[in-house]
């Protein structure tokens, strides 16, 4: 059996049980703060050390700027996100509007703008480096598709550790068997039991969900793909190549 087919099975075979009960161990509530919403400023989880570059590590005004907030994102998953925005909003919304290509190997291209291939969406951001989709009202942050919102969303800040799942971003800081606790300010406080098994159900399918996909790009990379593309970013992800903005690389 293949490695990422062997880590597939194990994922399949997670107790929900089990899961909670480690969610539970560790403790957790959304305290609505916006940390895993937002861009990173420096010196927080996933940021860059302040002055990182800079002749004088002291001069604030050479401390880099915000990292974008970045999350990934299931090709099915972009299409209920938008479907979700459109009703909110009431206007249209196309694939750049709710993905943008995940940034982890693309280059700057002559332009200024990315080149090159990467295997994974990421949710879009706004000009500050946060997700699109996030709101802040008197400091209590919400999600304007919460229903609609990807697994990862669903599951921050837990994972689990196997081969071929996505971590976010930040070492771990917590753990418990399989699963693993990161950075956030809502961990160590009371979960119900009740949301520990909903949260553990969500967790075991972004699991077998991130397998799927590893899977289904592994199996449908077409080294070609770039020299068909007509942009300057192709995007591998379990439907097939795509083009920056999410339009099918078209077929030889």
């Amino acid at each position: 059996m293949e490695p990422l087919e062997a880590e597939l099975s194990r994922a399949r075979g997670l107790a929900v049980d089990d899961l909670a009960d480690a969610i539970e161990a560790m403790g957790f509530e959304c305290t609505r703060c916006g940390g895993c919403c937002t861009g990173y400023a420096p010196d927080e989880p996933g940021g860059a050390p302040a002055g990182e570059g800079a002749d004088d590590p002291e001069d604030d005004s050479a401390a880099p700027e915000r990292e974008p907030h970045t999350a990934t994102v299931f090709p099915d998953e972009v299409r209920a996100v938008a479907t979700a925005a459109e009703k909110r909003f009431g206007e249209s919304y196309d694939w750049r509007d709710v993905a943008r290509p995940m940034p982890f190997g693309l280059s700057e291209g002559d332009d200024g703008e990315p080149t090159g291939e990467t295997f994974e969406w990421a949710l879009a951001t706004d000009d500050c480096g946060d997700c699109t989709f996030y709101e802040e009202t008197d400091g209590v942050g919400a999600c304007a598709v919460h229903d609609s919102r990807p697994l990862i969303c669903r599951t921050y800040p837990f994972s689990v550790a196997l081969d071929g799942t996505s971590q976010p971003m930040g070492e771990a800081v917590d753990e418990a068997g399989i699963v693993r606790a990161h950075e956030c300010e809502g961990l160590d406080r009371d979960i119900s039991r009740e949301d520990a098994e909903a949260l553990a159900a969500s967790l075991k399918e972004r699991a077998v969900r991130e397998l799927e996909e590893a899977i289904g790009v592994r199996d449908g990379y077409d080294p070609a793909a770039a020299e068909r593309a007509d942009g300057d970013v192709v995007v591998f992800d379990s439907e097939g190549p795509k083009e920056g903005d999410g339009t099918p690389v078209d077929g030889e």
